[in-house]
Order: structure tokens, then C-alpha cells, then sequence
């Protein structure tokens, strides 16, 4: 990934940061603002675009991120996959976005009742195998997911795999060279989990 000088970068991350949260807190309390279009909009549109934020986030239907984070049209890349899982084509996404994009935030949202997680949950406890390809997404979870106290509630282990499962798609990007680079030019990797029931954006520390 190949970016300009850390300082700009860096300041460009926590702007775009805080521009997401401001959209999340504008989402909550109906006064979204977004999407709204217009000719001269479509037409900028049509010259390019220089999103200030990539999202990789789950295919759930409940969770858009343009329309959780407020953001209008050309101001998000967004790459969504169920379980926001890492692969080789999800990974040429990223890449395209910190190379020629040159988004300096890379936000991995994850959510509250994910069924892929769920899914992952399911073979890692009872040894359940899914259908072919569903087995796939599932083994790409696995690996992330601690061993979870099966002592606590459904909703508390699925929360605690979730979480895990967003991190460990950060720890699969950052592994990378391209992440390290991307890191060292001052790009910023953020953790969040959406929840559904509230519609709130949780950061993870």
C-alpha cells in the first residue's frame, strides 16, 4: 500500500474516524443526512472517486454501512463478505483501496448476531459440519475463535466470538506486508462492532 507522509495520514485516519462516529451518532437519533444525490453530485462521481474511509464489513442485509455511519455516495469503499472474513480477494480490495485509493482508515465492522460467527461457533463446540462451501467460510473463523466459557449465556459467547472474529481479521491484514507498510506510512486499522438491536457503532479498544 502506498500512501504520503505519516503525520498527513495519521491526521487524516482520526478525521475520517471521527466523521464516521458523527454519522453513527447522527444515524441514532434520526437525523441522518444521507444519501442524497443530485446531477453536479453524479457527475463529480463519474470523474472518480476518493473515499476517506474503506470499511470491510459482513453481507448481513441489517448492517449498510453507508447508512449506519450517515455517508453519502463516493465517501465510503466498502468490501462485504459474510463473517467479514479475510481472503486473497478480499485482501486485492484492501490493497486497491490503501494503493490507489489511498484511504488512510481501514475500519473491520463486525456485528451482533452473526450468522457466519454463529456457524463457526457451532462446528467449534459440537463438531457440526456445514454445507461445502458455508465449511469454507466457517474454517476461516475458526482460527480466531478462543475457547468461550460454555458456562455463559448464548448472547454472551456469540458476543465474545464476535469481537474475536473482528480481530482477527485485523490480525490477518496487519500480518501482511501490506499492512505493516501501511501501518509504517501511518494508516489506521479500527475494530467496531454494530449493534443491531440499537443501532450503535462500538469501537474496540
Amino acid at each position: 500500500m502506498e500512501f504520503p507522509e505519516p503525520p498527513e495520514v495519521t491526521a487524516s485516519a482520526e478525521w475520517g474516524l471521527q466523521r464516521l462516529i458523527a454519522g453513527n451518532q447522527r444515524f441514532l437519533r434520526g437525523e441522518a443526512r444521507f444519501p442524497t444525490v443530485c446531477k453536479e453530485t453524479l457527475a463529480d462521481l463519474a470523474r472518480g472517486q476518493q473515499p476517506f474511509a474503506t470499511i470491510l464489513g459482513c453481507s448481513d442485509s441489517r448492517v449498510p454501512p453507508e447508512l449506519i455511519f450517515d455517508a453519502n455516495f463516493g465517501e465510503l469503499f466498502i468490501v462485504r463478505v459474510a463473517g467479514n472474513v479475510i481472503s486473497p480477494e478480499v485482501m486485492g480490495s484492501l490493497q486497491y483501496a490503501g494503493a490507489h485509493l489511498r484511504t488512510p482508515l481501514f475500519v473491520v465492522l463486525g456485528h451482533e448476531g452473526c450468522g457466519a460467527v454463529e456457524a463457526a461457533l457451532k462446528t467449534k463446540r459440537e463438531g457440526h459440519e456445514h454445507r461445502a462451501r458455508i465449511q469454507l467460510l466457517v474454517n476461516s473463523i475458526l482460527p480466531g475463535l478462543p475457547d468461550i466459557n460454555s458456562q455463559a449465556s448464548t448472547v454472551e459467547q456469540m458476543n465474545v466470538a464476535v469481537e474475536a472474529n473482528v480481530r482477527w481479521s485485523i490480525h490477518q491484514i496487519l500480518e501482511t506486508q501490506e499492512g505493516k507498510n501501511a501501518i509504517k506510512a501511518g494508516a489506521k486499522f479500527v475494530g467496531a462492532v454494530y449493534e443491531i438491536a440499537s443501532g450503535r457503532v462500538r469501537l474496540l479498544s
